[in-house]
């Protein structure tokens, strides 16, 4: 018969056998983390269109995402018919509008004197090239630049959040004061996206070109333009580097302003040493150090990107990605020559910049171009061109696609946003 005691005698013991019991339980598995989803926003062949190419995303001030690209009538190169339209997403970008137009010619254009000397595209036929939007902190308002021709500049802004836009206003004639000094046929802004400072700065990058190296878009010099009073008006910023030194034909650059106010620009060139340039400035105009190559990031001569992830002012570490095809292969390529377009991979730096620690691939196959923005969420959104393995093997990226990417993803856990 047990006695009143034997609860006291029982409750330690069976508290032993529960804790070696559990000693010996298997482990519970950590919950794995969820690969980048992926939409194609915009396929060739479809809509009317070839071809669609060039993308660029923003974050608007009301956190609607809005992508945009340049849609080719023909697949036959960067000149012809070719039409700016956009989707738009307030979910995060896990659903898109239907495209839409974002600029409709009205008046008098002509084709670009250095295309039809060299024969590029086809008479009568206008180029819409290079959109590239600025994201305002206020909600409504999108900053929007484009060219026509790659001859003439245009700014357009949004009050309701990219839905429509104003009468183009033109920027050339800021563009022609470089004339002087530079004697430029053909120019674009970005491609991507431009930036807004943090006190109040509106800044895009430029390319501008001679068109006389055997090709419309060669030679080619970089700068900024910007504009201090919310679009009224615009400037060009001082010249960065030219056509030889320290860069060979630097174009396609990309602009982030780093934690202490100055601003990085990062840059595609020709240059033997196929990696990219970096530069900065005080201001974003002026004061631009002798650009430098960084030996983590390889440039098959293509597209980039950056963006800012987060800031110590918001969160617990500042984060900036960059993205582009980190790949240097190609049968038989020469120094300056441009690699095969494939491994568009995600690097990631804690440093502003000074190093990548974090690189991983995203699409291992053919792809090229990207930009980036960060969703309301925290997610990363890559919008980028890539060629699927069911699409004919010398098809050139006809898919523009979304890839909604989370830190704990890019760094393989050992990173996540505080709120993850």
């Amino acid at each position: 018969m047990c006695s009143s005691l034997c609860p006291r005698i029982h409750a330690p013991l069976l508290a032993i056998l529960g804790l070696l019991a559990a000693s010996f339980a298997p482990a519970q598995a950590a919950e794995p983390i969820a690969e980048p989803t992926k939409i194609d926003l915009f396929t060739g062949g479809k809509e009317g269109y070839e071809l669609f190419r060039i993308p660029g995303i923003i974050r608007t001030g009301n956190g609607t995402l809005l992508a945009y690209c340049e849609a080719r009538r023909s697949a036959k190169g960067d000149w012809g018919h070719i039409d700016l339209v956009a989707r738009r997403s307030t979910d995060n970008g896990l659903t898109w509008t239907p495209m839409k137009k974002l600029v409709e010619l009205e008046g008098k254009f002509e084709r670009n004197p250095a295309a039809v000397a060299q024969k590029l595209g086809r008479e009568g036929e206008i180029t819409l090239n290079n959109p590239i939007a600025i994201a305002d902190p206020r909600p409504y308002i999108v900053h929007f630049l484009y060219c026509v021709e790659y001859n003439r500049l245009f700014y357009v802004r949004s009050e309701d959040d990219g839905f429509t836009f104003s009468k183009p206003l033109e920027l050339t004639a800021a563009v022609n004061k470089l004339t002087p000094s530079y004697a430029w046929q053909a120019l674009a802004v970005g491609p991507g996206h431009g930036i807004r400072l943090e006190n109040g700065r509106l800044l895009a990058p430029v390319w501008l070109s001679t068109g006389k190296g055997g090709h419309a878009h060669r030679p080619s010099i970089i700068s900024t333009i910007y504009s201090d009073d919310e679009g009224k008006t615009w400037q060009m910023g001082d010249v960065i580097a030219g056509e030889t030194k320290p860069l060979v034909n630097p174009n396609e650059s990309i602009l982030l302003q780093l934690a202490d106010g100055r601003v990085m620009i990062n840059s595609r060139s020709e240059s033997p040493e196929h990696r990219r340039a970096v530069s900065i400035s005080p201001d974003g105009s002026t004061g631009w150090s002798e650009p430098k190559f960084h030996d983590q990031l390889l440039e098959p001569i293509c597209m980039a990107n950056l963006v800012r992830w987060t800031t110590t002012k918001e969160s617990d570490k500042n984060r900036i990605v960059f993205s582009n095809p980190h790949n240097l292969e190609r049968a038989n390529a020469k120094p300056g020559q441009g690699r095969d377009r494939k491994n568009v991979s995600l690097k990631l730096s804690y440093d502003e910049g000074a190093t990548w620690p974090v690189n991983k691939t995203l699409e291992a196959g053919p792809s090229g171009y990207s930009d980036m923005a960060i969703a309301r969420d925290g997610t990363l959104i890559c919008f980028y061109e890539r060629t699927t393995p069911d699409e004919a093997p010398n098809s050139k990226s006809p898919k523009l696609t979304i890839a909604r990417v989370s830190l704990q993803w890019l760094t393989d856990g050992k990173d996540q946003l505080p709120q993850e």
